[in-house]
């Protein structure tokens, strides 16, 4: 038999093995034609990003299912790429360029730009995916996709012309939320709200009548010059009488009439708020229901415009401090409070996010959602855990127009063009600047100079990166798909928008299945951010504890339903694993002889039951994998290796293994056999390297997933009770702290035969110096007791033993009884348990009924040693 190294060096498997994966194409999908196929598109990480724990958890629970999937005989196709990332991208390289040549890109000018974001993409914009490789990932790389591939892009624009002449595309003015500093209007998806100190500031609006002031409550001073309205609860008595009146807008000369509005809290501030329709997009609700008129005091760069008068050409924060202090001046700032409130902040520019009335592009989304709807109501698409089909449902059955223009240079831009009088054409082919309009037969003077959101392409992943809108082999075997991994927060943003594209362009849902998975958080139940500075980088992980422990312990973690809480030393657990199976190949590689490969298993009472508790593992994995349940598939194959194979069947099988019992030696090949096919989707590469060494004919990753196999239930009981009865005497070795030796063990049974015919595994597993097994055996003197459910363990003890352990019980029961005073004086005090909060003194409470259960305990076990 081939001799192992004594440790797993993980990082020399790692390196072994990644290319060689490639090398010899084992991911590549149509390695076996006439097998059922079985599809997967990982869900496209930005060419800025770098592997996080995230991704790390997300990739691993698509690797484990494609993996099983291709032991099972499939055609597995699990497809990469990445998405070229719209904003992300041109800030990244905006900020590259201003830092090497303090130039911007209108500096460079549009196409000299782009130029340099593909150059960017080209050296930086790979990053991920090898590190995605380097994470054990079996995705089919002969595939890789990009979103602005050439195919790609054509799927784009395919999709944007169907879409237009069926009249589900249109441009029109509407709230978004804007970006000052990128000049673009991004999507809910790129806006993070941070939680944020200021103020709110209470303005005093003058009635019109004369009749004092409405007090409105405002975060945000300076959009006041944008007011068109001052809104009240129908129902706030308060302010019954003036709606329909009018009120003195400060600082602009104009004034504006109080509207009555059910969305209006009267608890907040004065019960009277504010309406901004051109700036907030509750205020554009409430303007659109009561026709109020929009005003819009921005530039696209953050400044004010000439609609705010003598503010004109302020910034925002300068205006703020202006608005205020002119409003103090008239004595028209009522009070002024501190305030935490969400501030949307711009996940790339980091700057505050403005809702601004706008001209964009936007996707009719409601004759979209209506298929995707019925997909989820009607069983087609099932969502895991089933609670996030709600999340898909709430937002598809509220949707809104999608806003798909964004004002940036790097993207797909948006294949319209204009002749001199606006006429719009949409076209998938680029059409001559000077050539005429299809309808006006004007000469075309310009194309639109938007590009379209990311997600514009990302929407149609599943199938362009098939070769959509061509009818393609891959399109017509590998679509739809069978299986998405993703996370909560784009649910909505891409799961649900791919469903509808889906069947918008192929008449067929995406995929059946959509597992959302966990959100990996701190040890401390926080979310991983730069901020906080408490992310953990996995590549680190791979490097301290090796992809396999990664893997695995995430796996472990992933509890269904349950965020993942994480620590760098919780890679302890899977390290500590991979060791173990390591090291139980390595003995039975160096200690089985090789006549035993040609070997038949054993029929041996532990053979039978091994290979039976061999069966259960399988079977519990299979379930597991099967349902999407991660970390239980994970369990159980740890239970069973650690458990079952190693701290039982292995320890058995030595003294069976020294006498050179070819059947013992053949059953553990054959359960190392299938450890290294159960444990090959969580664990490749160890899979990998042991699978070599036991020489299967297949690479681990082709093996054929194992069967079942029946159970043996006899063999099962008779260990329980062998199993019940080595853990009795361990326990008794363990309480009185005896030597291993240091005495014999008896066992009272009405059924001797199974403990005399395994004297030899007692004698191997139990600490005590013989073991011996009757009816009517009585040792004299001392002993201690363990009542099994069918048998009876006794431990005869000395005088010595008994007093020193008397002694020892004694000194316990004392330091025991301080903890119990000192808990009881505490309590005795009414100065804490009047002044300490209620959970603390409830928890010296449980405390108190812990120590004096102790107490108790103990004065049992010194009782139960006798005088």
């Amino acid at each position: 038999m081939p001799e192992l190294a004594k440790t797993y060096d993980a990082r020399r498997v790692q390196q072994r093995w990644t290319p060689e994966w490639e090398r010899k194409g084992l991911f590549t999908a149509g390695r076996r034609p006439g097998a059922e196929p079985w599809t997967c598109m990982i869900p496209p990480p930005n060419v800025t990003s770098v592997l996080h724990m995230g991704h790390a958890l997300n990739d691993v629970v698509q690797d484990v299912i494609a993996r099983y999937r291709r032991m099972q005989g499939r055609d597995v196709l699990w497809l990469p790429g990445t998405d070229h990332a719209g904003i992300a991208t041109q800030a990244v390289v905006e900020k590259r360029i201003w830092s090497e040549r303090r130039k911007t890109r209108h500096d460079l000018g549009r196409e000299a730009f782009v130029r340099e974001v593909w150059a960017w993409k080209e050296e930086y914009g790979n990053l991920i995916l090898q590190q995605i490789r380097e994470l054990g990932c079996s995705c089919d790389w002969s595939r890789t996709a990009f979103t602005m591939d050439e195919n790609l892009s054509r799927a784009v624009r395919v999709s944007f012309v169907k879409l237009w002449e069926k009249g589900l595309i249109y441009r029109g003015t509407r709230m978004v939320n804007w970006d000052c500093v990128l000049r673009s209007a991004v999507g809910d998806d790129e806006i993070e709200d941070r939680e944020t100190k200021g103020h709110l500031w209470h303005l005093r609006y003058p009635r019109c009548d004369g009749h004092g002031f409405v007090v409105v409550a405002t975060t945000r001073p300076e959009t006041m010059l944008g007011d068109t309205a001052v809104a009240v609860h129908p129902g706030d008595d308060r302010y019954r009488d003036l709606v329909g009146h009018r009120v003195h807008l400060p600082l602009t000369g104009r004034t504006i009439q109080v509207v009555a509005d059910d969305t209006v809290d009267p608890k907040f501030g004065s019960g009277a708020v504010k309406v901004t329709p051109g700036h907030d997009f509750a205020d554009h609700e409430r303007g659109l229901r009561h026709g109020l008129a929009i005003v819009n005091i921005l530039n696209p760069d953050g400044t004010l415009n000439d609609a705010a008068g003598a503010y004109a050409g302020l910034d925002r924060a300068e205006a703020r401090k202006r608005v205020v202090k002119d409003l103090e001046a008239q004595g028209l700032v009522d009070r002024i409070e501190e305030h935490t409130h969400n501030l949307p902040l711009s996940d790339r520019s980091k700057s505050p996010i403005e809702p601004l009335v706008s001209e964009q592009w936007f996707v009719r989304m409601a004759p979209l959602a209506q298929p995707a709807i019925a997909a989820v109501k009607e069983g087609t698409l099932r969502f895991v855990p089933d609670r996030w089909a709600k999340v898909y449902l709430d937002w598809l059955e509220n949707v809104r127009d999608w806003c798909i223009s964004r004002q940036l240079w790097w993207g797909h831009q948006i294949p319209v063009w204009y002749d001199a009088d606006g006429n719009a054409v949409a076209s998938v082919e680029d059409l001559a600047i000077g050539s005429p309009h299809p309808k006006s037969g004007k000469p075309l003077v310009r194309r639109d100079e938007d590009v379209l959101d990311t997600w514009a392409s990302s929407w149609l992943w599943p199938f362009s990166t098939l070769g959509w809108p061509n009818d393609t082999a891959d399109l017509q075997r590998y679509y739809p798909t069978q299986y998405l991994a993703t996370a909560r927060e784009i649910i909505y943003l891409w799961v649900a928008r791919m469903v509808m594209a889906g069947y918008e362009f192929l008449g067929k849902c995406p995929f059946d299945t959509v597992y959302i998975n966990a959100t990996v958080l701190d040890e401390q139940g926080r979310r991983m951010s730069k901020s906080l500075g408490n992310g953990i980088d996995p590549r680190d992980m791979i490097e301290q504890y090796g992809a396999d422990a990664v893997r695995f312990t995430l796996m472990i973690l992933a509890t269904e339903g349950q965020d993942v809480k994480l620590a760098p030393t919780k890679f302890e657990l899977g390290r500590n694993f991979m060791n173990k199976i390591w090291n139980a190949a390595r003995y039975v590689l160096m200690s089985v002889p090789e006549a035993a490969r040609s070997a038949r298993p054993g029929d041996h009472r532990h053979d039978r039951w091994i290979l039976s508790r061999q069966g259960a593992a399988v079977a519990a994995v299979s379930e597991a994998l099967e349902q999407l349940r991660f970390s239980d598939a994970a369990q159980a194959l740890y239970r069973f290796v650690w458990d079952d194979f190693c701290d039982w069947y292995l320890e058995a099988s030595k003294a069976r293994i020294r006498a050179e019992d070819l059947a013992c030696g053949a059953t553990l090949l054959s359960v190392l056999s299938t450890i290294v096919r159960l444990a090959q989707p969580m664990a490749p590469y160890l899979a990998a390297e042991l699978g070599e060494a036991l020489g299967e004919r297949e690479p681990a990753a082709l093996l054929g997933w194992p069967e079942a196999g029946p159970r043996d239930g006899a063999a099962e009981a008779e260990m329980e009770r062998l199993q019940a009865a080595v853990r009795a005497i361990r326990n008794v070795w363990n309480e009185y702290q005896l030597r291993p030796g240091a005495g014999d063990a008896y066992i009272v049974t009405q059924d001797p035969q199974i403990f005399q015919e395994e004297a030899g595994f007692l004698a191997g597993l139990a600490p005590a110096g013989s073991v011996y097994s009757g009816r009517n055996v009585d040792p004299q003197g001392p002993t201690a007791v363990q009542v099994l459910p069918r048998d009876t363990v006794i431990v005869p003890l000395d005088k010595e033993r008994v007093a020193a352990e008397r002694a020892r019980k004694q000194k316990e029961l004392e330091e025991a009884q301080k903890v119990l005073a000192s808990i009881d004086a505490k309590l005795a005090n009414r100065e804490f348990t009047s002044r300490a909060k209620p959970e603390v003194v409830d928890r010296e409470r449980q405390r108190r009924e812990e120590a004096a259960e102790r107490v108790a305990r103990l004065r049992n076990a010194i009782a139960d040693l006798g005088a």
